[in-house]
């Protein structure tokens, strides 16, 4: 009888599968189409690249709910972008938009150094704006830039490392499940959800973790150069701060919009008229300053494309901000 219960839910929740992503094309979204370059603000002058650091940072490609690619990963698209930027004789500055609560630590590491590596390559001024959520990881990115300016409404911060990890041993004995993982060291599993962390095994990851935030913190004091490590560390307590915090705590240099942050990258570039450049692929539209993300078809909304969870998160270390996930 139970059986039956869950085939029936089981073909339950395929057919209702099939009937919300019927209208889906799924050729759009797992083919992502070629990079163009659209204006999306200004007529004449040189060119700025307006580059998105946009939802959690990390090294693999973006995909549905439903499982299929949608589009490259945030890494591959920035390099893309930077590279394409790079190849423009016209291109003189870079402008971040960062909306992002950070990601992996790796992750987060790499795309500061995509960035900071193309300003001292080719010359350009950058500018940050960190436009609703730019925390943990995604103030990480930010320090690669020559200056911060933050949305009045904009939350930041959130400077540290996080490893999740739960242990279900409490949960296995009530159900007489016994863990028998053999390992090679004492050390091997540790942090594994079968059994709780032993004291020793607590000191070890959080040696870890110091160094990660250690890291965390040199990165900080290169790219804010007007605090001490004493405030920045004082600062990197894991706490968000308002925009007006920020401000006031010297993490970001103004506050403004993101018109501001262009008037701001022209004046660093010598220049006193600019049009605003972004890349994007084919299968995406991008109409304005403000036009962000996939906008592929009316079909592919039909999709339920959701930031990613807590509960998804992959083992690892973390620049990552969790409030900001679903849970």
């Amino acid at each position: 009888m139970r059986f039956r219960i869950v085939a029936s839910l089981g073909a339950l929740a395929v057919l209702s599968g099939c009937i919300l992503y019927a209208p889906v094309d799924l050729g759009a979204l797992g083919s992502p189409g070629k990079l163009q370059e659209t204006v999306v603000l200004g007529r004449a002058g040189a060119k700025l690249a307006l580059i998105e650091v946009s939802g959690v940072i990390a090294e693999a490609d973006s995909r549905s709910r439903i499982g299929i690619s949608e589009r490259p990963g945030l890494i591959v698209e920035t390099r893309n972008a930077l590279d394409r930027a790079a190849a423009d004789e016209d291109v003189v500055g870079g402008l971040l938009r960062i909306n992002s609560p950070g990601g992996s630590v790796s992750a987060s590491d790499t795309l500061h150094h995509e960035i900071e590596s193309w300003k001292s390559e080719h010359k350009h001024p950058v500018v940050a704006y960190l436009n609703g959520i730019a925390t943990s990881g995604g103030y990480y990115v930010a320090m690669a830039s020559d200056r911060v300016i933050a949305h009045p409404s904009s939350v930041t911060g959130s400077i540290g490392v996080v490893m999740p990890g739960l242990s279900i041993e409490g949960l296995m004995e009530k159900y007489g499940v016994v863990d028998q993982t053999l390992t090679s060291g004492k050390f091997k599993d540790a942090g594994t959800l079968l059994r709780d962390m032993s004291s020793e095994e607590r000191v070890q990851l959080s040696s870890v973790i110091n160094d990660l935030f250690a890291r965390f913190v040199d990165i900080v004091v290169k790219g804010r150069p007007e605090l001490s490590r004493e405030e920045i560390t004082t600062l990197a307590d894991g706490r968000v701060y308002s925009a007006r915090q920020a401000l006031e705590s010297g993490l970001v240099d103004e506050l403004g919009y993101l018109e501001d942050a262009v008037e701001e990258l022209e004046t660093r570039a010598g220049i006193s008229e600019s049009r605003v450049v972004t890349y994007h692929r084919a299968n995406q539209t991008r109409e304005n300053i403000y036009s962000r993300g996939p906008n592929i078809s009316v079909q592919v909304t039909d999709v339920n494309l959701l930031p990613i969870r807590r509960s998804e998160l992959a083992p690892g270390f973390y620049y990552l901000w969790p409030g900001a996930l679903e849970p």
